[in-house]
């Protein structure tokens, strides 16, 4: 008998197409459900739950042609597969299951799916540029040349290849939200309720232990949900994403954001329906070409940049420490403890993963992430963290985001500078300091930002490595004029488990 093996990431119908590099047409499909993989790591209750959640759902779909396993672990579900025939199975999507599948001794690898653009086509671009940094901006235009991707002829759509001109607007002021018509919510059934009932008994009886909280599931766990949830975002919400992409408003967490991450990330769409649904829009009309740019961007661009990385840097990336940085992460960040946190824009991004698992990019970026950089958290706790905390984290995607983007702990492989910020950034793309014990404008004081005081320290640090970047080195300069600055930064070290 002939066995393709789907992990809790292959979902979609495009996993078991045979095409020329697939599953053979009469082939069984076999999935398997590991404790030992809850086991090993603390991940987001809601997460575990989705995930659970999607593989049960595309169980049920597939019905008598599924072999359906639950067992302590990938190998023992194996062991059980009738007969000694070769299976087959797409490459897997982190290094730890990659290695897990070669050291398997029956087993066929077939090329991954569930992205945009082949590995071997990526290695021959960057063998093109000869030695010269591997930019996202340069991979973005490249992407969409090779995928006609977005383009009118040899030009990019709307005359530029980027749109964040129209795209960094800050909130309107005085608006608690955006206003933008709701996103698509799925509705649990029973195969939620026995997720749940359990997770519960895991908790109880196996000793696994989960954090954060899970209430009704909030994302997509089947084709036609996903399928319905990008419907939604394209039809009503997509059109406003543009401008306030970067913005943030602590009553509207989702703002226009299209949520279809985790389903992207499940493997229930495959990001070229998702990016070519997003061109037609602009082509028939129904939204403008920035909207549709810089969502694009966000899936042709990042999401398939940060997946061709983590493979094109391997695994030893995630052990990348430029800077330094040792300090274990406090126990209220582990424990999503918000309510320990009295700067509101921590406090709201913390809570807001805490209770859903998610929040969109910046407050990731510019509130969590860059909490952690000026406090210097060990990149590799902060890098877990974020996989097992976010309901579309995955070691793939994680580790190229928070090593290279948000720590930048790779020293500028990725990027060009770190991403931090004072208060003033916050303050002025969200309303998240209005409120607060403190203001983003004080270095010093009693009522000094978090942020504010947090970055000087960052910059006082690593001054030696921050003046030779040109990007950089203006911050340096700005430093030495800051008198007010020069005690408190004398005693900054050691206060990095405290809430701020």
């Amino acid at each position: 008998m002939r066995w393709h093996w789907l992990f809790g990431d292959q979902l979609g119908p495009h996993f078991l197409d045979p095409g020329d590099d697939g599953p053979s047409r009469d082939a069984r499909v076999v999935m398997i459900e590991s404790r030992a993989v809850f086991r090993r790591r603390r991940f987001h209750r809601a997460k575990a739950h989705l995930v659970l959640s999607a593989m049960r759902h595309r169980a049920a779909e597939l019905g008598d042609h599924v072999h359906y396993v639950r067992a302590e672990t990938y190998g023992e579900g194996l062991r059980g597969l009738p007969g000694r025939d070769p299976f087959t199975v797409h490459h897997p999507t982190s290094h730890a299951a990659a290695a897990f599948v070669r050291g398997l001794d029956r087993v066929r690898v077939l090329p991954a799916r569930g992205f945009l653009i082949p590995r071997e086509s990526f290695r021959a671009w960057v063998d093109l540029r000869g030695g010269r940094e591997l930019r996202q901006e340069d991979f973005y235009h490249w992407t969409r040349r090779e995928l006609n991707l977005l383009m009118d002829g040899d030009a990019p759509a709307g005359g530029r290849w980027n749109h964040d001109h129209a795209n960094r607007e800050p909130p309107p002021r005085g608006c608690a939200t955006l206003g933008a018509p709701r996103p698509y919510r799925p509705r649990e059934d029973a195969i939620d309720e026995e997720v749940r009932a359990d997770l519960d008994r895991w908790q109880r009886e196996d000793g696994i232990e989960f954090v954060g909280r899970d209430g009704p599931r909030l994302f997509p766990a089947s084709r036609r949900e996903a399928l319905a949830a990008l419907r939604r975002f394209v039809d009503k919400r997509l059109a406003d994403f543009g401008p306030y992409e970067d913005a943030v408003l602590a009553a509207d967490p989702v703002m226009s954001h299209s949520l279809l991450s985790s389903s992207l990330n499940l493997g229930l769409l495959d990001p070229l329906e998702v990016v070519e649904e997003a061109e037609r829009a602009w082509r028939d009309g129904r939204a403008p070409v920035n909207s549709v740019e810089g969502f694009v961007r966000q899936i042709a661009g990042w999401r398939e940049y940060v997946w061709q990385l983590y493979w094109h840097f391997g695994d030893g990336y995630r052990d990348s420490n430029a800077l330094g940085h040792r300090e274990p992460l406090p126990r209220w960040f582990a424990e999503l403890d918000a309510d320990a946190v009295t700067a509101r824009c921590l406090a709201t991004a913390l809570a807001q993963v805490r209770d859903t698992g998610w929040t969109h990019h910046i407050p990731r970026l510019m509130v969590l992430g860059s909490h952690a950089l000026q406090r210097g958290w060990d990149p590799r706790e902060v890098t877990d963290w974020f996989h097992r905390c976010f309901v579309d984290g995955y070691d793939w995607v994680m580790l190229p985001n928070v090593v290279g983007m948000s720590q930048y702990a790779d020293g500028g492989r990725m990027t060009t500078k770190p991403y931090t910020s004072g208060g003033a950034y916050i303050h002025r793309m969200s309303d998240l300091c209005g409120g607060c014990a403190y203001r983003p404008g004080d270095r010093t004081g009693p009522r000094a930002c978090p942020y504010t005081t947090g970055y000087w320290s960052f910059v006082h640090r690593h001054r030696d490595v921050l003046a030779a970047n040109p990007r950089t080195a203006r911050a340096v300069y700005g430093l030495d004029r800051l008198t007010d600055l020069r005690e408190v930064l004398r005693g900054e070290r050691g206060r990095g488990d405290l809430p701020p």
